[in-house]
């Protein structure tokens, strides 16, 4: 008799029990509102082309500053005192050459600046770029005076490019920076 009673209430409970609500999702799962897929797309092509726009850039670089130039042997030397290069090139008779060699500089420090935050966005921010672009141009200057010949380190140079990435991050950089990883509208 005991059995037949425990199943009749198990039937009631059954009849009469009542359905839990949902759970709650999680504050990071509301905060994730989804993407378009399209431009999900167009972000995955703009990546695509800022990291063959990268690599381009630092063939360019590796060309430009780590093949040797024997002719320049005599020329090279190495500078640790900042300004005394910039000096060098504003003493010179034609001022041409100073602005090829400071515009050239900071011209080729641009577009680190631009191309840097938006394949790796996390390191946006003017702080972020100009320590990421010092310490890769310094590694480019110290290979250039310890392993090309009539090549030198020059602290002017480290100082002229990272000047130019700051210029091309504040310029252009931050804005394609946030156009390629805006957060998804919420909805």
């Amino acid at each position: 008799m005991a059995w037949v009673l425990s199943r009749s209430r198990a039937r009631s409970d059954a009849g009469t029990a009542k359905t839990e609500p949902a759970a709650k999702p999680t504050p990071k799962a509301a905060a994730r509102p989804r993407r378009n897929p399209l431009s999900l797309v167009v972000r995955f092509v703009a990546m695509v082309f800022a990291f063959a726009f990268m690599v381009a850039f630092a063939v360019v670089l590796a060309r430009l500053t780590l093949e040797p130039s024997p002719a320049s042997v005599d020329l090279t030397h190495t500078n640790l005192h900042p300004g005394a290069s910039l000096k060098a090139y504003l003493d010179q008779p034609e001022m041409r050459d100073a602005v090829k060699q400071i515009g050239g500089n900071i011209v080729l420090g641009v577009p680190f600046g631009i191309l840097v935050p938006i394949v790796a966005p996390k390191t946006r921010g003017p702080l972020r770029i100009l320590l990421l672009t010092a310490v890769v141009m310094l590694l480019v200057e110290f290979a250039q005076g310890a392993l090309v010949e009539g090549r030198a380190f020059d602290i002017d140079d480290v100082i002229l490019n990272t000047s130019g990435a700051l210029i091309g991050y504040l310029l252009l950089g931050r804005r394609l920076s946030r156009a390629v990883h805006k957060p998804a509208k919420k909805s």
